[in-house]
């Protein structure tokens, strides 16, 4: 079926049976296209098949060439849709999937009323579809505006094929700007990396090339510049130093030094643009000039206001511990909760009750959680109102559990809305006398800023975590700044470990991580090393121990117990590889289990899953980075899911969205923040050489409840025991709090 149009290029035609790999980041995609030769044989197709679906008919020009592992092959260099005639090649089109409302057995409905017009009683009568046994106006009218939608989509499609945009960004450029996609992406390109998520700078930049804007535009050197601090607030920095910023833009951006002065000066004169300010130099010497995005700039100031306001408020919401006899209460408490305070502990308490605001931190072992426990019991004996808050759900059900009253997450605590505008702030703060908040380590600057913000003047806060975890993942190190020496702000650190913790391996091992001593890993029952000097080996067993050893071994369920934390995504025994050889084992390929393709992602019923972005939209409150859950549905017809998350709250997904969602079998240890899991299984292996450093293994063994698995090379734990975090963000938050 193919002829040749010039030296080499072909065209040929045929029917998309499937995708078998697809490359969302640049659209390189394989597939297996049936061109009509008849005994099942497949043609393979590679190249960018932006926006193509399974049952679509395509003309695709390219070349052919041949592999040597899978034979004959076309190179696509471009593609156009061409409807299909055939009543078979139609009932194929409608039931891929690709109308919204329409699965293969309503396609075979359709095309059996109306058989070879089908497709244009669709384009031009769909009204006519309620002739069809079985579908109501309700579905007749979605099933219209679907196909409608699709048309608008694939016209925004065919404009971004030769760009490298993936389908599902074309996509979100369609839902973001609708009619008018074309004209922003061909006008204001830079726009899109603002505007809709996944478009980072580079996608943007290649796009406003393809449509003429000038190498050297003001526009797109600003659009660089906000670009590279965006990328340092996903680092976790606060801000750039001013020399550094010009350094990254000049490199990124390709332009000279002088034109990126200039255009950051324009920026910095742009009150939404970029602020400059002296701070001084993290290390002690000269000042240097900050240069932060608006929103960090803004939070930064705010919260150190917040704190100082608190701090020094003159009203207190917990008066009667003001004057109260503290052995006769601590006697009492002791009473009630069967145990006595440590002296440390007792310290604690009278702290958190007495200061407006305090932060209580100490390793695992150390009774930060039962000291928690006795605050909120003493604080309730006085009839306080209290609220319990962590980061993730999974944190605050072990608050509500260890606390015996509702905890909930920051996010619906503050009761966030679309557009991460928060119901509580300043001016309508929490009705609390005392909010306690559990894995502080993770609070980010923007999040902290909108929960001290809520704290009403008089309330008490309290700040529990362990400033020896790695810090946030959003852009901040705020438990670090406000435990700095000099700062305003009342502290306890535990340091004595409990008997009974000192009898846990897990235990004992993360205190001897953290104080740069090895791990006993023989000898142990709940510890365990199995050695795989290779790193593709070390892969392979860990998938090994977590889905088959593990639940063996210690009766536990490898989906809901097992918890394989990577030091890294990328490599053989990082979490990107590690999650399909576990999905493999866990949640394989079954005839009665439904699925779907997303990329090179197949989400099927029974995957634990983790959502990877902020999505104020959805659910009640948002869905937040690192949410985890598992997908109990999936419907083909509807091109929806839904996933049951670890606050017990169920989300739809449509299928265009799922690129906010990754496999979480196994997440990265900087994901893993917040959760504790019965069992978890660590590859530590030379591969992620770069990564491996103290607070990031002790991080990942401090998240085990019962169990740690390491697997990999000693000389690889060697390294990663040995190695002190080098760098301290970028943040002022520290110096904002001891300015007067």
């Amino acid at each position: 079926m193919s002829n040749t149009t010039g030296p080499q290029l072909a065209v040929v035609e045929g029917v998309l049976e499937r995708i078998t790999y697809a490359n969302e980041e640049n659209g390189y995609t394989v597939a297996r296209v049936d061109t009509g030769r008849g005994a099942g044989d497949l043609l393979t197709v590679v190249g960018s098949l932006l926006g193509a679906q399974p049952g679509e008919s395509l003309r695709l020009e390219g070349r052919w060439g041949s592999h040597q592992q899978y034979g004959k092959q076309f190179t696509v260099e471009n593609y156009t849709t061409i409807l299909p005639a055939t009543i078979q090649g139609i009932r194929r089109y409608l039931g891929s999937g690709l109308i919204k409302g329409i699965g293969p057995k309503i396609a075979e409905r359709i095309v059996e009323h109306f058989g070879v017009d089908t497709l244009d009683v669709i384009e031009q009568e769909p009204k006519r579809l309620v002739e069809v046994p079985g579908l109501g106006p309700k579905r007749t009218k979605l099933i219209g505006v679907a196909w409608e939608e699709q048309k608008a989509i694939k016209e925004v499609m065919v404009f971004l094929q030769g760009v490298g945009v993936s389908t599902s960004i074309a996509v979100r450029i369609y839902k973001k700007y609708e009619d008018a996609s074309i004209s922003v992406v061909k006008n204001q390109p830079y726009r899109l990396a603002a505007d809709v998520w996944g478009i980072g700078f580079l996608t943007a930049d290649k796009i406003a090339q393809s449509v003429g804007i000038p190498h050297d535009s003001p526009e797109r050197v600003k659009a660089g510049l906000q670009y590279a601090l965006s990328q340092s607030t996903d680092q976790g920095h606060c801000f750039l130093p001013e020399d550094q910023l010009i350094s990254d833009a000049v490199k990124l951006l390709q332009v000279d030094t002088g034109l990126v002065i200039e255009c950051l000066a324009e920026l910095a004169a742009d009150e939404e643009g970029v602020v400059r300010e002296q701070v001084p130099a993290p290390n002690g010497g000269d000042p240097l000039t900050a240069v932060y995005l608006v929103p960090f700039h803004r939070a930064e100031i705010s919260l150190a206001a917040q704190l100082k306001r608190l701090l020094r408020a003159p009203d207190d919401r917990l008066p009667a511990f003001q004057d109260v006899d503290w052995d006769k209460a601590l006697a009492w408490l002791a009473e009630r909760t069967g145990a006595e305070l440590a002296p440390e502990q007792q310290a604690a308490v009278r702290l958190t009750l007495t200061s407006r605001v305090a932060v209580l931190t100490g390793g695992p072992g150390c009774g930060k959680s039962f000291t928690v426990r006795s605050v909120v019991e003493l604080a309730r004996a006085k009839k306080a109102k209290v609220l319990l808050a962590a980061p993730t759900g999974r944190a605050a059900k072990r608050l509500s559990e260890l606390t015996g009253a509702e905890a909930s997450t920051v996010h619906r605590l503050l009761e966030l809305k679309p557009g991460g505008d928060a119901a509580y702030d300043r001016d309508r703060p929490l009705d609390a006398d005392l909010v306690v908040v559990d894995e502080a380590s993770m609070l980010d600057l923007l999040l902290a800023n909108k929960l001290v913000k809520a704290v009403a003047p008089g309330a008490h806060l309290l700040l529990v975590g362990d400033v020896d975890q790695l810090p946030s993942v959003g852009a901040g190190e705020v438990l670090r700044d406000l435990l700095a020496e000099e700062g305003p702000v009342p502290r306890v650190r535990l340091t004595q470990i409990f008997r009974q913790a000192q009898q846990s391996g897990v235990v004992t091992n993360a205190h001897r991580i953290n104080s740069g001593i090895q791990p006993i890993t023989s000898g142990l029952t709940d510890f365990f090393h199995f050695v795989e000097e290779e790193t593709e080996d070390a892969g392979r067993l860990t998938v090994d121990v977590a889905a088959r050893r593990i639940p063996a071994k210690f009766g536990l369920d490898p989906r809901r117990d097992v918890q394989v934390l990577a030091p890294m995504h990328r490599g053989p025994a990082g979490a990107g590889t590690l999650n399909g050889l576990l999905q493999q084992a866990i949640t394989p390929a079954r005839p009665d289990v439904a699925e779907k393709r997303f990329g090179g992602r197949i989400f099927r019923v029974g995957d634990k899953v983790t959502q990877i972005r902020n999505n104020y939209e959805k659910g009640k409150n948002g869905v937040f980075n690192g949410t985890v859950g598992v997908v109990t549905s999936l419907h083909l017809d509807d091109q929806r899911l839904m996933v049951l998350t670890d606050e017990d709250e169920e989300i739809p997904y449509e299928f265009d969205e799922l690129d906010e969602l990754a496999h979480a079998y196994a997440v990265t240890i900087h994901r893993s923040q917040g959760s504790e899991y019965p069992a978890v299984v660590i590859p530590v292996t030379t591969g992620a050489w770069m990564m491996l450093q103290r607070n990031l293994l002790y991080t990942a063994v401090t998240r085990a409840k019962k169990l740690v698995v390491l697997v990999g090379s000693r000389k690889a734990i060697g390294q990663a025991v040995r190695t002190v975090s080098a760098g301290r963000r970028f943040t002022a938050l520290d110096h904002r709090l001891t300015r007067v």
